[in-house]
């Protein structure tokens, strides 16, 4: 991810919490969240309340949708985002981290991957590899608490998803391996470890390599309630001009039956991934495994199934057949970074958009994009990312793809700044509304949660599971009095329909006064984003409060 993205970002000024409610009211108890917050989303970046949303400018389709992926990267390495330096207190890490996820429910995310495993080392007591110097300066130097524990815990309390961000062979961003802690594995295990370039590697060709970062990762896996494992682009390291990656004793003590290389190197990733699928799902079998690779894959001059760019090339550059795990069905996702604007002659936007959701059509592979929202409005860059409308324009060409179903933006600190207003933009433009995850088709089939049930308290809507697990958060629909006029099956939810998100077990929700009546409908959502069926619920205007009428009908 980061030969594409190393821009100076400006410290997080633009976006932030919200400073109150607009409209609705959530209160969430012990969780101690910002009133509102779970509401808000967007319109907390354009000052619009809710229900109704505001509206639209003039022609911008309005591109909402009611199940999406909304995700963040939340970077470690070369503290891009967080810590955002080292040798922070755990207490200032801790409110840190909290702040990165407010404003991530401010702005209408619904997911977070968090870099946890940068170089070789971990954001937990990891009983593999040294803690990350990232935390403290200092390779191997204990924290005093376990900040993935928390980071967990306080993105589930938010209602986000935690995507745990691993790098499989990366050692360390510089070549000297003197300065990686004592105990380093890869200290005490020299065959295992190159240098190449400027940094130092795992030679992703020794088995015992492979073995050692797959129990490695896997530790957090089975230790940690995750909601996803993720890879980025780093597989191969980048080429570095004028050096081979140095694997030739490796190949040659392990590359029988392989005249070429760079179809070993191939073999040896696509090993990673396919072992690395199937242990993810033997542990933890909800969690959602993918790979967000460099876009493009192989150009059309190089072969007839690639896309119409003059590229870099992951097949041939960093050995990775990101085509063939979507195929495959290795991946539950793949999240290609489309880092270019639209119109770019290299890597066109639209074009790689297009031919990326060809190749997920017919699948169970999940399509999300890759966004570079750190190059909007960074000084130097091309044109185009001078204009704010540029990132919104991307979500308007994933909208027009059913193959995508959502986007992650590169990174935390970037988007808080928001230097320019693009991202203020893109949220006003597509995301007016909450959005809930994605459901993964093989998860799809399993049972929904029950309905939930409401209990009125003066003057709020207490929301509490029903009978089994309890949901991971409350889905609350507004519906239309006149569409919608009693009790009885629900017609299929609108994208603005959704009103809120209220994270579980227990949530308490103020709805204002409404003439005439206003409907509600009420669902409960689990980790896997599966649905209840509704319970519907009435505010009248005599009231002013809601009154709930005791049933529970599915949404058509």
């Amino acid at each position: 991810m980061y030969p594409t993205s190393r821009v100076p970002v400006a410290q997080p000024t633009g976006i932030g919490p919200p400073v109150g409610p607009v409209g609705l009211r959530l209160h969430i108890g012990r969780r101690g969240l910002l009133s509102g917050l779970a509401l808000l989303g967007a319109s907390a970046l354009t000052g619009a309340a809710r229900p109704g949303g505001p509206a639209l400018r003039s022609g911008v389709p309005d591109c909402s949708r009611r199940r999406e992926l909304r995700g963040v990267w939340i970077a470690s390495a070369g503290n891009i985002d967080w810590p955002s330096r080292t040798g922070l207190s755990a207490e200032r890490l801790r409110a840190d981290f909290e702040g990165h996820l407010d404003r991530s429910r401010a702005l209408g995310l619904n997911a977070v991957f968090v870099q946890i495993r940068p170089t070789a080392d971990a954001f937990w007591p990891s009983p593999f590899e040294p803690w990350s110097q990232w935390l403290t300066g200092t390779q191997g130097q204990d924290p005093g608490w376990d900040p993935l524990e928390f980071m967990v815990r306080a993105a589930h309390d938010r209602g986000l998803a935690f995507h745990a961000w691993f790098n499989p062979y990366r050692v360390s961003m510089q070549p000297d391996p003197a300065r990686l802690a004592a105990d380093h594995p890869a200290r005490r295990n020299l065959g295992w470890m190159v240098r190449y370039g400027r940094g130092l590697y795992y030679n992703p060709g020794v088995l015992a390599v492979r073995r050692f970062v797959q129990q490695a990762m896997m530790d957090a896996v089975v230790r940690y309630d995750i909601d996803g494992v993720h890879f980025d682009d780093y597989f191969y390291p980048y080429p570095v001009a004028g050096q081979d990656f140095p694997d030739g004793e490796a190949f040659a003590a392990h590359g029988t039956g392989f005249s070429d290389r760079a179809a070993w190197r191939r073999h040896n990733v696509d090993l990673l991934v396919r072992e690395m699928r199937d242990l993810v799902r033997a542990a933890r079998p909800e969690a959602a495994f993918g790979v967000s690779p460099f876009g493009v894959w192989r150009n059309a001059s190089s072969d007839p199934a690639g896309s119409a760019t003059r590229s870099f090339q992951s097949y041939d550059g960093q050995y990775a057949d990101t085509r063939a795990w979507v195929r495959n069905g290795w991946l539950d996702y793949i999240a290609p970074q489309l880092y270019w604007p639209i119109g770019w002659a290299e890597a066109d936007y639209r074009t790689l958009a297009q031919w990326w959701a060809a190749q997920a059509r017919g699948t169970d592979t999940q399509l999300w994009t890759g966004q570079f929202a750190a190059r909007a409005g960074a000084p130097g860059g091309p044109a185009a990312w001078a204009d704010p409308a540029e990132l919104s324009r991307h979500l308007t060409v994933d909208a027009r793809l059913p193959q995508i179903g959502g986007t992650i933006l590169f990174s935390a600190t970037a988007l808080w700044a928001d230097r320019i207003g693009a991202v203020s933009r893109l949220a006003a433009d597509h995301w007016q509304h909450p959005a809930l995850g994605r459901v993964l088709p093989r998860l799809a089939t399993a049972p929904a949660p029950p309905p939930p049930v409401a209990r009125l308290t003066p003057g709020a809507l207490t929301l509490t599971s029903g009978p089994g697990a309890p949901p991971f958060q409350y889905a609350v629909y507004r519906r239309d009095p006149v569409t919608t006029p009693g009790p009885g099956p629900l017609p299929p939810p609108d994208p603005g329909d959704l009103i809120a998100l209220v994270p579980g077990p227990t949530g308490c929700l103020t709805l204002p006064a409404a003439s005439p009546a206003v409907h509600y409908a009420v669902t409960a959502v689990d980790r896997a984003n599966r649905e209840s069926p509704a319970t519907p619920v009435e505010a009248t205007a005599a009231q002013g409060v809601p009154s709930f009428r005791g049933i529970s009908v599915p949404f058509r």
